[in-house]
């Protein structure tokens, strides 16, 4: 079974920063929930622009089955986690994309109804983690970088937690450290490579490609190869 993100529609000829798809049965099972598709879109351009993260980003929201399918092919960890983000820079260097997030919404669900806080929110705060690592942060290797940035973002975009912290201290908020780094995260983490993240509950970045450029680019030589036929 190939993963919904190879269906992902085009959007290179348009202006879209920010596209979310739903799985059909997804969208049926938390519409009731609180599941709101146009709310989700406008939280991550905003998010977008608060990172200064250009180009565009698809978000595919799914379930346990799919983020556990996509987690075993891609970091080698068989079981379901929360996010995944895809980092274009790692891809093929289109300045146009900024990458894909995959987001499991049935462990969103399941997070927000033990924190007594609305599905919509929670979904944000793994937005809003998976913006950051497309964006070239990472909290498993830095010195609290992306922890402070994070902190920092939520709360310009009224969000009362962030998901570094919250895993680290569930009870209270941890001390962040001060220390500053001179390379912004999206150059540092270019300039080392892409990273397998240690497995955990606060998101990852997975060490291969994108499915959606997978089939992106294997669409791209089909289209090349019959224009160069009809030339003939």
């Amino acid at each position: 079974m190939r993963p919904p993100l190879l269906f992902r529609p085009s959007v290179a000829r348009g202006t879209v920063s920010a596209m979310i798809l739903i799985e059909a049965a997804i969208e049926k099972k938390f519409r009731p929930a609180g599941l709101r598709k146009r709310d989700i879109a406008g939280f991550l351009s905003r998010a977008l622009e608060a990172a200064k993260l250009p180009g565009r980003v698809t978000v595919l929201l799914t379930g346990d089955e799919q983020m556990r399918h996509f987690n075993r092919v891609f970091r080698h960890k068989d079981k379901a986690t929360d996010v995944l983000s895809f980092p274009a820079f790692q891809l093929n260097g289109n300045k146009k994309l900024a990458g894909d997030l995959a987001i499991s919404v049935e462990m969103a669900a399941r997070e927000a109804k033990e924190r007594k806080h609305p599905l919509q929110v929670e979904l944000k705060i793994l937005l809003l983690h998976g913006v950051l690592h497309l964006a070239g942060g990472d909290h498993e290797t830095d010195s609290g970088q992306m922890a402070r940035k994070e902190e920092r973002l939520r709360k310009q975009l009224g969000l009362e937690q962030g998901l570094i912290l919250r895993t680290r201290n569930p009870e209270r908020r941890a001390q962040i450290p001060t220390f500053r780094s001179s390379t912004p995260a999206s150059e540092e983490h270019a300039r080392r490579g892409p990273r397998l993240a240690k497995d955990g509950p606060a998101g990852s970045v997975p060490d291969k490609k994108s499915p959606v450029r997978k089939s992106r680019a294997a669409a791209s030589v089909a289209r090349t190869k019959t224009r160069r036929s009809r030339k003939r």
